[in-house]
């Protein structure tokens, strides 16, 4: 009975634990239905936290730290409110700076000014604020007194504000260099609309009608705007573009002005042209534009660069001065210059190296005031080098004259009698060299050119050198006598050459110095020549008209009639022969061509006129007197005075091998002796 009665107390407690599970579960359960409907809220709970946490966290800090972190943050945002002050000003610039400067210049560059006052209020104080923020971030960070994810956007923040203070010209977003050029192109407008080429009446007006110095050729409130510009572009370091502005358009302007003058022919070179001869033209209107301008047009500009650029500095106005010069066609001048150096050597080359070298010493005080500063220097350069290539070649060719008269004894004497191309350009050609023109002019080149080489120039070493060449003429003129194989041609050549020395020296520097008593040699041997000449030639001739056996004309008679056909045939053939060989004949000298004439028809026709007359009428009824009685008195005595007239457009040449080749041969001068220059 005990068992069973165990058994029973075992199952009620099964039955017990069994119920007591039950309860349990079912109370999990319902635990398990109370948490899921709670969890939305737990989610949302948890979401809150950060910020709750966040919220909380200064009152956790330390509380030195919470009192120290309000001065912190004082200081960051006075500063940092002023710049954001000043940026709203300089947006509000940006109207006016985008406006055209010419409507209100004076207003423009104080509306700039601001802006550049404002920007540079930004630029010394956005670093500072920027810093004063980055600061108290710091502080906050150190002393965690903020959340870090707040702290992190702040940084990320403050290192754009850093990187946009860092590009400074992003601070006005561009409006400043937008204005800037404005300026320059309001700068570039007052230039051209105030820049006029100089008038002139006409390229062959005469250039010293113009006047001296040309005035200013901007007014005065011009020059102070185009001051006022170039002060704020100076200050934004733009200076050197408003340079660049006004040389371009002021170069322009005078290369306007030079376009009147027609100077093409500053392009020409060497070979263009056979020698100088070709171009003395362009030389003589050379020095007259080149005078010009500097004069007018140079001075003009050298002035107006001061009074522009005055406030920067000589060096400013110089250096903007030398470009406009070079520019507007100043080296153009010179290469001329140095191209008439580079032409073929002959003695008129000399006469217009000289022509050049005057030019420039005439204009050496312009050149040293306008060209003289450290900013020409390319100028300078180009001047010396061609007053340098002035004076060596036109030493060169004079001291090399004498050497070139010499060989040219080597040619033959003319064949018509007249006067040698040489001889009458030569004395033309010394007289001058030591005329009023050239004298002083190149006794300068050759003191300079000796002093190049350290050796001395004597007072009258150029006299002397003069006096030597005429001499050498005079040796020409023997031995080209001698080479005739005609004596009455050599005599009648002689006549010619002595006179011309006499005439064209008598009066002259060169006669003075060689004396009366050489000069009236030269005479007194043309007296003696043309004597010797008259006899030999025309004065054989009246011999032909012989009256030996001949009584006066008393009806006729054969005898005499024949005698005086025989005799007027013999003349006319003599007359004719010797006619004919001297029509080809010339006496350059009218004077002595007339007084040689004279002696001719003196001789002749007095003579042929008596015997015509007493004789004449032997022949004249004969059938056959046109054989005999060939001219007239009045023809024969016009065919005589039209004898030596030299034929127009004769040519010559002064040609020969020169001791050097420096001296090239052919110097071809063709120019009658009143045209060398």
């Amino acid at each position: 009975m005990a068992e069973p009665a165990g058994v029973d107390r075992g199952i009620q407690s099964l039955i017990a634990a069994r119920n007591s599970l039950k309860s349990s579960l079912e109370k999990s359960k319902a635990i398990g239905l109370a948490l899921g409907k709670t969890s939305p809220r737990f989610d949302e709970i948890e979401q809150r936290l950060p910020s709750l946490e966040a919220a909380v966290r200064p009152i956790r800090a330390d509380r030195e730290a919470l009192v120290a972190v309000g001065g912190h943050i004082n200081r960051a945002v006075g500063p940092a409110a002023a710049v954001l002050k000043v940026f709203d000003a300089v947006h509000g610039l940006e109207k006016s700076l985008l406006s055209d400067p010419r409507n209100d210049l004076s207003g423009y560059l104080s509306v700039l000014k601001r802006l550049e006052e404002a920007l540079k209020f930004l630029g010394e104080n956005c670093g500072l604020a920027i810093q004063w923020l980055e600061d108290i971030v710091e502080y906050l960070e150190d002393h965690s007194v903020a959340d870090e994810k707040y702290l992190s956007s702040l940084k990320k923040s403050l290192r754009g504000l850093r990187e946009f203070q860092e590009e400074k010209a992003r601070l006005d977003g561009g409006l400043k260099d937008a204005a800037l050029d404005k300026l320059e192109n309001e700068f570039r407008r007052l230039l051209q609309d105030n820049s006029v080429p100089l008038p002139m009446a006409s390229p062959s007006s005469s250039l010293g009608d113009q006047p001296c110095i040309a005035p200013s050729q901007l007014p005065v409130t011009v020059i102070h705007k185009l001051q006022a510009i170039l002060g704020r572009l100076r200050a934004n370091n733009r200076l050197d573009k408003c340079i660049s502005i006004y040389v371009e358009v002021r170069s322009l302007n005078v290369r306007a002005s030079l376009q009147a003058l027609d100077l093409d022919y500053l392009d020409i070179s060497v070979t263009e042209f056979n020698d100088v001869q070709s171009i003395e033209g362009y030389i003589a209107q050379w020095g007259n534009h080149l005078e010009f301008a500097v004069k007018h047009l140079f001075e003009a500009e050298f002035k107006l660069c001061n009074d522009v650029f005055e406030r920067f500095g000589s060096n400013v106005w110089m250096d903007c001065f030398s470009k406009i010069a070079a520019q507007a066609g100043m080296l153009a001048f010179l290469h001329f210059g140095k191209t008439v150096t580079d032409s073929k050597k002959d003695p008129i080359k000399l006469l217009k190296l000289l022509d050049i070298f005057t030019s420039l010493n005439k204009l050496r005080g312009d050149f040293n005031r306008l060209f003289g500063g450290a900013a020409c220097v390319e100028i300078q350069n180009f001047t010396r080098d061609l007053i340098k290539r002035l004076i060596d070649g036109g030493a060169e060719i004079f001291w090399e004259l004498l050497a070139q008269v010499e060989i040219q004894k080597q040619i033959p004497p003319p064949s018509d009698g007249g006067v040698p191309r040489l001889v009458s350009f030569v004395t033309d050609y010394c007289n001058k060299l030591i005329g009023v023109k050239y004298k002083s002019t190149l006794t300068q080149v050759l003191l300079i050119h000796k002093s190049w080489r350290s050796e001395r120039f004597q007072d009258n070493q150029l006299m002397v050198e003069v006096l030597r060449i005429i001499k050498m003429i005079e040796q020409n003129m023997d031995a080209w006598m001698k080479a005739y194989p005609d004596q009455t041609l050599a005599h009648f050549f002689s006549m010619n050459n002595h006179w011309h020395l006499y005439k064209n020296l008598k009066g002259t520097r060169i006669g003075d110095q060689l004396g009366d008593s050489w000069l009236k040699e030269h005479d007194q041997y043309k007296e003696y020549y043309a004597t010797v000449f008259l006899r030999d030639s025309w004065g054989k001739l009246p011999s032909h008209l012989s009256r030996e056996g001949l009584i006066l004309f008393s009806g006729g008679h054969a005898t005499a009639r024949d005698l005086v056909k025989k005799r007027l045939k013999s003349f006319n053939d003599a007359f004719d022969e010797m006619y004919k060989k001297q029509s080809a004949w010339v006496i350059p000298e009218k004077d002595l061509r007339d007084r040689v004439c004279q002696q001719i028809v003196q001789a002749i026709v007095p003579v042929y006129r008596s015997y015509m007359q007493n004789y004449g009428p032997l022949v004249e009824k004969d059938s056959s007197s046109s054989k005999y009685v060939r001219y007239t008195v009045v023809a024969l005595e016009k065919m005589l005075s039209s004898l030596y007239i030299p034929k127009p457009m004769r040519y010559g040449s002064f040609k020969g091998t020169p001791p050097s080749e420096k001296l090239k041969n052919d110097v071809d001068l063709r120019r009658t002796t009143s045209a060398v220059v």
